[in-house]
């Protein structure tokens, strides 16, 4: 997989916190962005996931009690 250029215009005092958040984290302001655009692309997917899941087999308390839920003990 290949990479593209993303470039942003943002506030300063927005850089300031992603620099404080990155360094916190030992990482640079870029890694730590794509990073967290990362996971929330994954908990976005893996949510979808769960929702299509519920609705094959049936939504929570909706009378399936011989079942678990696929998102039982995930917060």
């Amino acid at each position: 997989m290949g990479s593209t250029v993303l470039s942003l215009r943002i506030d300063g005092e927005l850089l300031d916190r992603l620099r404080s958040h990155a360094a916190k984290r030992g990482m640079s302001v870029q890694d730590y962005v794509a990073r967290t655009l990362i996971r929330e692309d994954f908990d976005e997917r893996f949510k979808t996931a769960v929702d299509e899941t519920e609705k094959f087999y049936g939504s929570p308390g909706a009378g399936t009690d011989d079942h678990v839920r696929p998102s039982a003990g995930i917060a």
